[in-house]
């Protein structure tokens, strides 16, 4: 792939959302997220809004601290659903293939 296809904002979210990954339970709060990845708070502000719209990042209620939603673990469940979906259709395919004719 060309790097002339990469934009820096969206490398920049990219990398706050693998940021956020561990933290679900206490959170990052985003001056913690601009010092850590040396994003400035402005960009790190509207990159947290923009996770927010996308259902991917939520504050939570308490604080001002940030998490990922449960989409990411849902996506990574659907992922292997689809995984297991696909060994089950390839043994039913290798077991009919090696079977003895009659």
């Amino acid at each position: 792939m060309s790097e002339r296809y990469l934009s820096n904002s969206q490398q920049r979210i990219l990398r706050i959302l693998i940021h956020l990954g561990g933290h679900e339970v206490h959170g990052l709060a985003p001056g913690e997220i601009s010092k850590s990845l040396d994003i400035t708070p402005a960009n790190v502000t509207h990159d947290l809004a923009n996770l927010k719209h996308a259902g991917l990042a939520e504050p939570l209620s308490d604080s001002n601290r940030w998490r990922l939603t449960p989409r990411i673990p849902q996506i990574g469940v659907a992922m292997l659903n689809g995984i297991g979906r696909a060994e089950s259709k390839l043994a039913e395919t290798k077991q009919r293939f090696s079977t003895q004719p009659y």
